[in-house]
Parts: structure tokens; C-alpha cells; sequence
């Protein structure tokens, strides 16, 4: 049987992935259009005006995570630096401050049941199976931390595998920054998607995908409709139960709903109009580059080693979901009340010094509902299952992403290529 060219896509979503893919197609002579329901490119980047911040802070992902191959070949491409981080980490208790060893209590035995697991479960139940003595509450606490702060995740749903290989395999992995910002990098895709003749269109907020033997046909709430041989959904995951789909990409988005975790995150960005942190009670911290604590707001980092007069609060998970219901005023402020703990100061005399605020709960945007995803012990089925599928409806992003760096900008780099050659491939 002879399978039918296909030379046109219509890929929904400008972030990572969909630009990733868009200027991948493009460059394999296909022709794309790129629908996007945001005015702006980036989905759940978001590179604030440099003037509220007085550098360009981002409002969203920050970070690039180990290695991250394609993130780093973009920057390249683009001319842009990658920063890697350096610095102390501090502990704050009781008004007192401490430098971070993050050493795990009984780290071996944990690394040795991890070993020897051999069927996935939610970490919350390896916890109870494994170290639900008495004696191991401070193992419980630390890795319960662990898995709700840094994987946005639900302990009670998230993979043990997943956390072996992150523990295991790279760690939590070297992390750094793009020196310019995530902004220039969108802006650098975007202007190769338009030079490969990408077709980009704003404000087209996609809710429905039909398909027959032939076309797919993308219709927005607008009214608009696009026809094409082939679409890509890079939307994020919970996004998906809102987009009505042909049977077979309907069932798959189903079971990505239900078997792949995405979690929320609050970020707290606090401009002062100095660093009052670097000299506390005589002790120099000037080199901070993350604070934990036990506060309402529990993790925070600067911009070391740039001398930004800026604190970033992060919310994750569960704790992220416990402000769903606050203002953005009601969460500064407590943000302001941990600082306040941590450093032993009044929240008033930092009211004071504040120049700038923003509370950002990404579960509050329409467009994202969420920050980002986590492997479940049966997201390996779902990804397996996104594998064999022979549809004309793709799905592609960092929730279908089933490497170590899944949740992450890379992750949506990679897949965004990933299914972009296969498609290629498949064409040829």
C-alpha cells in the first residue's frame, strides 16, 4: 500500500516544542502553520521587560538543566551564552542562617532500595514500603521535599523509576542560565521559523481537530479553520481535555491526562533597591545562590553570580496548589512573612526597600494551567503508546518527552525535533 505525501502541517502551540518543529518542517520542505493562542510566542516562557526588574527576569522556566544538548546547540546558532551556576546554598532555621550541605539522611540505604526496586511505584508508597520507621522520618521529609519542590510533582503519584534515574543517573544535573535571557532565544526560533516561511498566527486558540482519510481540518473558537495532511498538538497536557480530537488522538490524550502528572508552580519575583541579604548578623552572603527553609515560602535564589538586587520565592506542587485561592498581593506577602522568618528582619522594613513585585501562578494561566510535567510509574505506557500510533494528529512537548529531562525547556526542544523527524523520515 502506498502511503499518501504529506507536504503540510499546521502545528498548534508556539513554544519550545512547536517552534522546534515548525522550523524543523520548514527546513525539510514542508509548509507550516503555526497557530498560537497568546499574542506572543514562548508559552510558558516569559521573559519580563528588563525595566521591572532591571535585568531580564523571566517569569517563567529559568533554568537549563544539565547538559541539554539541543538547548545548547540553539545557543550557538543564536549567539547567546549560557551561564552555569556557582555560589553557596544557605539553610535558614530559627532566624539563623547556615551553609546548605542538602546531604540526604541515610543516603545508602535509600540508594540501595532504589537498586534493588524492581516495579515502579508512586514514591510516596516506596517510602511507606521501604522507611516507614520512626527513624527515617528525616529521609521521609527530605525526599517528600525533593519530589514536591524541584519536580512541581505529587508524591503520591510520581515515579519512583523516575526518581532512581534523577538520583542515580545525572542527579538533579549542573544548572545554568542563558546570560541574555529565554526571551532572545523564542525571538532567534521564531525569526528562523519566518525565514523558512513559516506561516504564524496569533490569538488562534484552537477547539476542535477533525480528521478523515485524507486532511486534517484545525477549527478555532473564532471560527478560523485550517486544513493540512498533518497536525501537532504541543499544547500544554491538561489543555488537551479541552480540544475536541478524532478518535484515535482523543483516546491517547485521555491516557496522557490520566497517566502522565503536571504540576503547578507560584513564582515570587522581589525587586529591592538593594542587596540587603549579602551582609546579614556579620555573615557574608554575598555569594548565595539558594536559600531553603521551612517558611510558608521555602526555596529561594538570586541572580549570583550577576548582582541583581532581585529574590525569586518558588512555590511547587502541592504548596503551589495550597495559594491557588490568594491574590497575587495575599501571596507577595507571604512571601515577604518567610524572608522575614528566615532573615529574623521585620517584613515591614523589607516593605520598605521593595521596588518591584510579582506573584505568578502559572495554574491561573489560561493557556498553560500549570507549570510543567512528571513521570507517573504508567507514563512509559503512554509514551509507548504515542509511539505506535498511526494518526494524523501528533503530540509533542516536554510532557511526551521520556527522557531523564522530561519537565524541562530542553525536554520540549527535543521532542518538538523528535517528532519533527520522524515525520520527515516517514515522508520521505
Amino acid at each position: 500500500m502506498s502511503v499518501r505525501k504529506q507536504d503540510e502541517f499546521v502545528i498548534v502551540g508556539a513554544g519550545a516544542a512547536g517552534l522546534m518543529a515548525a522550523r524543523a518542517l520548514a527546513r525539510g520542505g514542508k509548509r507550516v502553520t503555526l497557530l498560537e493562542a497568546r499574542d506572543r510566542c514562548g508559552g510558558r516562557i516569559e521573559t519580563l521587560p528588563a525595566a521591572e526588574f532591571g535585568y531580564a527576569a523571566e517569569g517563567g522556566a529559568e533554568f537549563v538543566h544539565g547538559a541539554a544538548q539541543h538547548t545548547c546547540a540553539l545557543l550557538r546558532e543564536a549567539g547567546l551564552s549560557l551561564t552555569r551556576l556557582g555560589g553557596t546554598a544557605w539553610h535558614a532555621a530559627d532566624g539563623m542562617l547556615s551553609i546548605s550541605d542538602r546531604v540526604t539522611p541515610d543516603a545508602e540505604e535509600f540508594r540501595a532500595a532504589l537498586t534493588a526496586l524492581k516495579d515502579d511505584l508512586p514514591v510516596a508508597d516506596f517510602l511507606v514500603r521501604h522507611f516507614a520507621d520512626p527513624r527515617h522520618a528525616e529521609l521521609r521529609h527530605s525526599i517528600t521535599r525533593m519530589v514536591e519542590g524541584y519536580d512541581a510533582a505529587d508524591p503520591s503519584r510520581a515515579s519512583t523509576f523516575a526518581l532512581r534515574e534523577e538520583w542515580m543517573g545525572r542527579g538533579l544535573g549542573q544548572q545554568g542560565r542563558i546570560a541574555e535571557g529565554y526571551g532572545p532565544l523564542m525571538a532567534f526560533l521564531l525569526a528562523e521559523c519566518r525565514r523558512q516561511g513559516v506561516a504564524l498566527h496569533f490569538g488562534a486558540d484552537v477547539g476542535a481537530i477533525d480528521a478523515d482519510d485524507r486532511h486534517v481540518t484545525v477549527r478555532c473558537r473564532d471560527g478560523s479553520a485550517c486544513v493540512a495532511d498533518g497536525v501537532i498538538l504541543t499544547v500544554p497536557l491538561p489543555l488537551l481535555g479541552s480540544i475536541a480530537l478524532p478518535a484515535e488522538a482523543r483516546a491517547i490524550a485521555a491516557a496522557a491526562l490520566a497517566d502522565i502528572g503536571f504540576g503547578n508552580v507560584v513564582k515570587i519575583l522581589l525587586r529591592f533597591s538593594r542587596n540587603w541579604w549579602t551582609d546579614h548578623a556579620g555573615q557574608n552572603l554575598a555569594d548565595m545562590s539558594f536559600l531553603f527553609s521551612s517558611a510558608p515560602v521555602p526555596t529561594w535564589w538570586t541572580q549570583h553570580p550577576e548582582p541583581h538586587p532581585v529574590l525569586t520565592g518558588w512555590l511547587a506542587g502541592p504548596r503551589a496548589d495550597a495559594v491557588a485561592a490568594l491574590s497575587a498581593d495575599a501571596v507577595i506577602e507571604r512571601a515577604l512573612a518567610s524572608l522575614g522568618q528566615n532573615f529574623a528582619v521585620s517584613p515591614d522594613w523589607l516593605k520598605g526597600l521593595l521596588v518591584a513585585a510579582r506573584a505568578i501562578n502559572w495554574g491561573a494561566d489560561p493557556f498553560a494551567r500549570g507549570a510543567y510535567s512528571y513521570a507517573t510509574p504508567k507514563t512509559p505506557q503512554v509514551l509507548a503508546r504515542i509511539e505506535r500510533a498511526n494518526a494524523r494528529v501528533w503530540f509533542s512537548g516536554e510532557a511526551f518527552y521520556g527522557g531523564p529531562e522530561m519537565g524541562t525547556v530542553e525536554a520540549a526542544f527535543a521532542s518538538g525535533w523528535r517528532v519533527a523527524q520522524t515525520i520527515l523520515s516517514s515522508s520521505a
